[in-house]
């Protein structure tokens, strides 16, 4: 088919989102930039022709003629298909353009008249198809678009090749999708250009394969079945919505512990080859679909005694990969074990459990296949399940507990202790710590359709605000509903009052009311007898209290690490081993710090606590960035931002962190739109407290992105919003110095000095050091400002040496930065009689220190301000005395601006050699008018020369 270059294709095949492969199609795009021409290649399903549409629908406006063709297996045999795709709209736009022998071949190739074959009039042919192009090509550039060139007729494939090869400089590109199956995607390079990109498509992730289902409206899925459709598609596009769609559609949810159904589109796609196998061979493979590890020894024991032989012959057909080191069979691809399964007749499947249920050495596989293979209740059978679920939680394998709880309680029999609703909530609580909160959820509420036990419906009510994590705010109404179902039972009310000591910090904001009730709960378990939830309780208050500098807070923490322990509450991430680590973070005790989050760390991934991992994660992210271990820190919020966006939990925090570390050691655009993410999490949550940490990250990313004025609105709000959350402690956050900087840098240093005053006075009464020593970097920025550049280059002096000793290696370099700059800007600005500041104005330290944190975003700003220093310490034209009278009146950075504006700066170069934006240029030459009563640029210049001003 040809497309003329004002053809639009339809919406509905246009997509505007290539969904995880936004990096290749920049490549490809790129690519086809350069004039060169693409080829995208991978298996079947992966998503070549939805790139390739999305690149044509791109690229093609460039074009004057696109020429397309789209070539099918069924019509691979018919020769010149493809070419009549491609030339038979234009044939009539060439034709006469054509030497006579080739427009006769051309025209008999196409229309089928004549006698002219490949074979026949093979040259003046293949001359034909190059002219044409040329022909095209000598009104407009010209774009082929050709999908499936596997299924290419081979007649249309060589005449393809031959003018690609010939076409050198002409504005022909080849836009190309083949399908392949491992790297072999040579053997359909000589149908394209020699300067053809070849860009092979893989799998997508499981975050991907989300996005797209998501995209595609199957929203109602749990996380726990997209993990098992990633797992089971192997990340392939195609594959994935399929079963998207099948799930979606049917009324029914797979049963825990077995495998997705496979609709029938895909079984037919993957199972062609299985009509090969011998009936014994299938048997084999149906053992091995049905087993977690298959390995010829368990096959053997499953009954299989051929089992060599017919793995053999399934991998000569492809069905099974060959690893000789690996012990293990593996399915070529996973959706060929889901589909054999999912063939199989119901008893069949049973019968190779049963089997399995023995020859399996694994006490957990072997309960899952008993349970598979048993219909109906049995009370033996939900006990061995149970005791397997058990043993799965102490293996750290959460997930797979929750799953053999389903079957244990789907197994117990409805009089039985405990019975099958206790286990479906147990079933839900591994859920929650297995970061799968949608399916606790659903558990949860089926329990409490038809529980009457009180006890049963909090434990329930606890799953469901559990499940809601930050979003406290969206199941408000649960409490009064809970309270009611706990009555007047200390044991019970201790756990309501807990969850509700979250709502009043998360949802209320308010510090002493959540303080308050973690107390309360705190009382109530201790006379209940609830030692779990008294340390839970007792853990919170101790947070709660450190972060409002409340005095008892040391002792609350000591209270929370008191004897008896409870192993689960120590290492979860409120529990009391996360509150000691706040505490010694906030203290300034690194080393500690960093030690105790990383065996907490190591704990919890042994437990498989998947919520707390990402918190961990995060914790220890921000130990190394203050230690300035930007880099490692760089890699640790990476990996928890990762992991929460793939299990849904902790998106804003950890999106709060890595926007701190890539502006410390990254990417400063990314990270102003993760700390916007984060905001606008915490903003949809309702939740206060995270709302001012993520406007806190953004103000620091907008500070180093030299853009102050922009982080002083954003740090101004974290201020009102920690004054009315009762948050007095200034190492929670610790922007207090970024804002008293951002302001120093927009020219309102008294406000700044305000900040510094306050902020103080709390960091002394707490024995906050490091904050003590980052505010008096900001006020040596303020006496700089006000002319006191000697007190300042001291004071710098002293907190670079503080902060070093204390181990903020950042804050040091920030430091060192600060003082090389001011000697810098004070060498370029002297003062009439003053004395040249002490120490070398280099940014050699600097750099040194910066380099040593891997702060990448803070060195280019070292290396600008180093770059521009011969040109900054040039001194400006000596102004006449009253020119320098009229500036007196001026704070220093009004008097820096307006003699720069003297020697003819342009407000540019202005924001340049100060190292702030144009907005505040602009914003300062204002009130440099204002005080000086006069109107403009001009006006400054006049000043500068003696004359007097109109």
């Amino acid at each position: 088919m040809t497309v003329r270059r004002d053809f639009q294709e339809p919406p509905r095949s246009r997509p505007d989102l290539v969904i995880g492969r936004e990096e290749l199609f920049t490549s490809a795009r790129e690519q086809l930039g350069r004039g060169g021409s693409v080829l995208l290649h991978g298996p079947a399903g992966i998503g070549k022709s939805t790139v390739l549409r999305a690149l044509a629908a791109d690229y093609g406006g460039a074009a004057r003629t696109v020429l397309r063709c789209s070539a099918t297996e069924s019509e691979s045999h018919l020769p010149f298909l493809a070419l009549a795709d491609l030339f038979g709209l234009v044939l009539e736009d060439v034709s006469a353009a054509l030497p006579g022998a080739q427009r006769t071949a051309l025209e008999s190739a196409l229309t089928g008249r004549g006698e002219s074959t490949l074979q026949r009039d093979g040259l003046a042919l293949r001359l034909a198809v190059l002219s044409a192009l040329r022909v095209l090509a000598a009104k407009g550039p010209v774009l082929v678009v050709a999908d499936d060139l596997q299924w290419l007729d081979a007649a249309s494939a060589e005449l393809l090749g031959f003018a690609a090869r010939r076409l050198g400089d002409t504005p022909v590109q080849m836009l190309c999708a083949a399908r392949t199956e491992g790297q072999e995607y040579d053997r359909h390079l000589p149908a394209s250009p020699p300067d053809t990109l070849a860009v092979r498509l893989g799998p997508l992730n499981r975050t991907q394969v989300s996005a797209l289902l998501d995209h595609r409206g199957y929203t109602p899925l749990s996380r726990s079945t997209i993990r098992d459709i990633h797992r089971t598609s192997g990340g392939n596009p195609l594959f994935a919505l399929e079963l998207g769609r099948a799930l979606a559609e049917s009324p029914a949810r797979p049963r825990p512990g077995e495998p997705l159904p496979v609709p029938t589109s895909l079984r037919a796609l993957v199972l062609s080859r299985l009509e090969m196998l011998s009936d014994e061979a299938r048997r084999t493979l149906l053992v091995a679909s049905a087993g977690a590890r298959p390995t010829l020894a368990l096959l053997h024991a499953a009954g299989r005694e051929h089992a060599e032989a017919e793995t053999a012959q399934a991998a000569a057909l492809g069905l099974l990969a060959t690893d000789p080191e690996a012990p293990a069979l593996r399915f070529a691809h996973p959706l060929i074990s889901a589909a054999l399964y999912a063939e199989a007749p119901a008893q069949e499947r049973r019968a190779v459990h049963a089997a399995l249920s023995t020859a399996a050495s694994d006490p957990i596989e072997r309960a899952r296949h008993l349970a598979l293979a048993t219909t109906g209740t049995d009370p033996d059978v939900a006990a061995r399940l149970a005791e397997a679920g058990a043993l799965a939680r102490d293996r750290g394998a959460p997930s797979v507990a929750a799953s053999l709880g389903l079957l244990a309680a789907r197994h117990t029999p409805a009089d039985s202790a405990p019975g099958p609703d206790e286990r479906r909530l147990q079933a839900a609580e591994d859920a929650i710590t297995a970061g799968e909160a949608d399916l606790a959820r659903d558990i949860a509420r089926d329990v409490l359709t038809r529980a009457t036990v009180p006890a049963e419906r909090v434990r329930a009510w606890m799953v469901v605000i559990e499940a809601a994590g930050q979003a406290l705010g969206d199941v408000d109404a649960v409490f009064p509903q809970v309270l009611a179902d706990a009555g007047d039972d200390p044991r019970l009310l201790a756990q309501v009052y807990y969850q509700l000591a979250w709502r009043g910090l998360v949802v209320e904001g308010d510090f002493a009311e959540a303080r308050q009730e973690a107390a309360h709960a705190a009382e109530l378990a201790a006379r209940g007898g609830d030692r779990r939830t008294e340390l839970m309780a007792l853990s919170f208050q101790a947070s709660t209290e450190t972060l409002m500098g409340h005095p008892d807070a040391p002792a609350t923490v000591k209270r929370a690490l008191k004897e008896p322990q409870d192993p689960y509450v120590a290492c979860h991430h409120n529990g009391a081993g996360s509150a000691r680590f706040r505490w010694l973070i906030m203290s300034d005790q690194l080393p500690e710090a960093r030690a105790t989050i990383t065996a907490l760390l190591r704990e919890v991934r042994r437990r498989g606590m998947v919520e707390s991992e990402v918190h961990f994660l995060r914790f220890l992210a921000d130990t190394e960035l203050r230690s300035g271990h930007c880099g490692r820190a760089l890699d640790l919020a990476r990996e928890s931002l990762r992991l929460a966006r793939d299990s849904g939990i902790g998106e804003g925090a950890s999106a709060m962190l890595a926007s701190l570390a890539e502006a410390s050691a990254g990417d400063v655009d990314r990270a102003l739109a993760l700390a916007r993410e984060a905001a606008d999490h915490a903003e949809v949550d309702g939740d206060q407290m995270y709302l001012s940490r993520a406007l806190a990250a953004l103000g620091y990313a907008q500070l180093v992105a030299g853009d102050p004025a922009a982080a002083v609105r954003s740090l101004r709000r974290v201020r009102e919003l920690e004054q009315g959350l009762g948050i007095n402690d200034p190492g929670r956050g610790r922007w207090h110095g970024d804002l008293a900087e951002a302001l120093v840098r927009i020219g309102e240093p008294g406000e700044a000095q305000d900040v510094i005053d306050t902020t103080r006075a709390h960091a002394l009464r707490l024995g906050r050091q490091s904050v003590l020593a980052v505010l008096d970097r900001a006020e040596a920025l303020v006496r700089a400002a006000r002319g006191e550049h000697e007190a300042a280059v001291v004071r710098l002096t002293s907190v670079q040496d503080r902060l070093g000793r204390l181990g903020y290696g950042l804050e040091e370099a920030r430091a060192a930065f600060a003082l090389a700059r001011l000697r810098a800007q004070s060498g370029a600005f002297p003062r009439t009689g003053a004395r040249p500041l002490p120490g070398p104005a280099s940014y050699d330290e600097a750099a040194r220190l910066f380099r040593r944190c891997r702060a990448l975003p803070w060195l280019r700003q070292v290396d600008a301000a180093a770059t521009a220093g011969p040109t900054a310490a040039q001194p400006p034209a000596a102004a006449p005395a009253a020119a320098l009278d009229a500036l007196e009146g001026l704070a220093a950075m009004e008097r820096q601006v307006a003699s720069l504006v003297m020697e003819g700066a342009t407000n540019r170069e202005i924001a340049a050699r100060l190292f702030i934006s144009v907005k505040t240029v602009e914003a300062t030459l204002t009130r440099v008018y204002r005080k000086l009563g006069i109107r403009s640029r001009v006006d400054i210049v006049r000043l500068a020369a003696g004359r007097r001003t109109t």
